[in-house]
């Protein structure tokens, strides 16, 4: 499990000093959110807001274990984040008659694996994790992992790598072509070393800093979120996004009603408020990522629209990541901490 990141409290509140009707407590990605998209609920719901941030799903989950549970309304994890989550009893339940933008959800992510007919989590935005490369250091082939587990000599040493579990030992399972959450003694060993053998050509393990090493070119290389790609690409990083031949990571980010939520009311409110087509737009500018929302596309900046990390090949395989069995998770985590000494 990562180490909880702790960051200062985002307190926002009116302008006029009035006092609030309410509060509302978050629990969300770092980078991820338009300070203007807070402010402008805040005014709207005159209702005071404060944020806390993360920055892995197993962060989120290490915290709220941890007695965070309680103190915040809503959270913001990953696709099988949410399973897990409700699987511990950390969820509290809706009506979809609770959300009157409820029927704005986009049709194929209604009805979703780790939340069967969104009865605790809403859509926040999608996309996919692969690695970048700057093209200016390496000019080769861009289409395998390869370039993260066994790179070149033009890489090597110069490579950021996701500190989330997670997405990292899921796309080592999509090079060496096993299945997620395998309980195979061989392919367990095979995971190990080809992470282990790695290791040494990785210049850092972060989230949170994997889009700036590669704006400042401390990196040359890194798995990262797409969107995260589009905004380095954006600050002038030399970079591409990678679609491997093996498979990628693709991924939906959902807000969810945290069980014994303080502010039960105002969280229905911002969950509301995100699904309405403006909102969930503003999202995506922001984060570059993809709402999974009716009605944004008007709303939408056109180099965000047309980002290639959010237009892949029709050909391209992608993955969501699997849920493991707790036993079969103890071996993986096993695997990353040894991986982490």
């Amino acid at each position: 499990m990562k180490t909880f990141l702790t960051t200062s409290v985002l307190a926002l509140s009116l302008a006029t000093g009035a006092s609030a009707e309410g509060k509302l407590s978050l629990y969300h990605w770092f980078e991820y959110i338009p300070q203007e998209l807070l402010d402008k609920f805040a005014e709207e719901y005159d209702v005071e807001v404060t944020m806390d941030t993360f920055d892995s799903n197993e962060a989120l989950l290490a915290a709220l274990k941890a007695g965070k549970m309680g103190s915040y309304d809503l959270a913001v994890p990953g696709d099988y984040m949410v399973k897990i989550m409700g699987d511990e009893g950390m969820l509290d339940t809706f009506e979809p008659g609770e959300l009157s933008n409820f029927g704005n959800i986009e049709d194929k992510w209604l009805d979703v694996d780790f939340d069967p007919g969104r009865k605790s989590s809403i859509p926040y935005q999608w996309g996919s994790t692969s690695f970048s490369v700057n093209k200016e250091v390496y000019d080769g082939p861009l289409d395998s992992l390869s370039l993260i587990f066994e790179p070149p000599a033009e890489l090597k040493g110069k490579i950021n790598v996701l500190d989330t579990s997670g997405e990292t030992l899921t796309l080592a399972s999509l090079y060496l072509g096993i299945p997620q959450c395998s309980s195979d003694r061989e392919q367990l060993k095979a995971l190990n070393a080809l992470v282990q053998a790695a290791k040494p050509d990785w210049a850092s393990f972060g989230s949170d800093v994997a889009k700036d090493v590669l704006v400042s070119g401390d990196a040359a290389a890194g798995m990262i979120w797409s969107g995260f790609s589009a905004k380095a690409r954006a600050e002038g990083a030399p970079i591409e996004y990678v679609f491997p031949k093996e498979g990628m990571i693709v991924w939906m980010d959902n807000v969810v009603l945290l069980k014994d939520a303080p502010n039960r009311e105002n969280a229905l409110k911002f969950m509301d408020f995100l699904l309405e087509p403006e909102n969930a737009a503003a999202v995506t500018n922001y984060a570059q990522y993809t709402a999974g929302v009716k009605g944004v596309e008007e709303f939408l900046d056109p180099e965000v629209a047309n980002s290639p990390e959010s237009n892949p090949p029709a050909d391209v395989k992608g993955v969501f990541v699997e849920a493991c069995a707790q036993d079969v998770q103890e071996m993986y985590d096993a695997i990353w901490t040894n991986l982490k000494k």
